[in-house]
């Protein structure tokens, strides 16, 4: 048993060695976007969120879904995790990326193989000290009415708000509350993070330009790959770490890819 924990002890310490980044000790965003797919892709971005609520609920860490599209079968099209914890930024900024998943579709009267696609980004919430200028005639604000499971979450009113930052094309969006003032308090909070973490972009490519192994976030750069059949894969794709358990991955046991992505990063 002690040998177990100082085994907790050393790996702790190796990986806070890596957090030293000045955005690392952040608060996140964690945004999940369903690909091309409809039904098959919307689970399969349901399924990553689960994965991650899971981790984070491991680590002790507390979330608030913000916001969420349902799937009109199953899944979500998108979903916004608010996520509170230490040196959140720092251990996941490396899950941006595009996850592939591989499986005899549940949806599939055939029993077909199908390939599913979801992307997940993740950016620091910034805090008051970091002044990021929005102008209010670079925006469009809309409203509509929450959408949910039922019951007492339904809004009768449109009180989640979207804000659309018209020179990045940058949308965020919000309609865990009631009230369409604390929405739009959040949207302005998400966006001030997002802009933060676009300029950050901007700044990483210009220092990376030259470098022949850089790799933009987005789609058609997939970072991992989770096979359940014909055979049973995790896979990283860029520093080649596996696990043949991806049931238990899917369970939120990803310490590994996200030790060896903060190493690797």
């Amino acid at each position: 048993m002690k040998i177990d924990l100082i085994y907790k002890s050393t790996k702790e310490l190796e990986i806070s060695c890596f957090l030293s980044g000045e955005n690392d000790s952040y608060d996140i965003y964690l945004e999940i976007h369903a690909g091309a797919g409809g039904t098959e892709s919307q689970d399969w971005a349901d399924m990553l969120r689960r994965m991650y609520l899971k981790w984070f609920d491991k680590r002790n860490f507390r979330y608030q879904i913000i916001s969420e599209h349902r799937g009109e079968e199953a899944g979500i099209k998108s979903s916004t995790v608010k996520v509170e914890g230490k040196n959140l930024y720092g251990l996941m900024r490396a899950e941006s990326g595009v996850h592939r998943l591989v499986r005899i579709s549940p949806f599939d009267s055939g029993a077909r193989r199908h390939t599913s696609f979801a992307s997940i980004w993740v950016y620091p919430a910034v805090d008051d000290d970091i002044d990021i200028k929005i102008e209010e005639k670079d925006l469009r604000i809309d409203t509509f009415r929450s959408s949910g499971a039922g019951g007492q979450h339904v809004n009768t009113t449109d009180s989640a708000v979207r804000i659309t930052h018209l020179p990045t094309k940058i949308v965020v969006q919000c309609q865990n509350e009631r009230s369409q003032h604390k929405n739009k308090e959040t949207c302005y909070k998400m966006l001030r993070a997002r802009l933060y973490e676009h300029e950050m972009q901007k700044r990483d490519e210009q220092n990376q330009k030259d470098s022949s192994n850089k790799t933009d976030i987005g789609w058609g750069h997939q970072i991992r790959s989770y096979v359940l059949q014909p055979y049973q894969l995790v896979k990283d794709l860029r520093n080649k770490v596996e696990n043949t358990n991806p049931n238990s991955v899917l369970d939120g046991n990803i310490d590994l890819f996200i030790e060896e992505g903060i190493k690797n990063r």
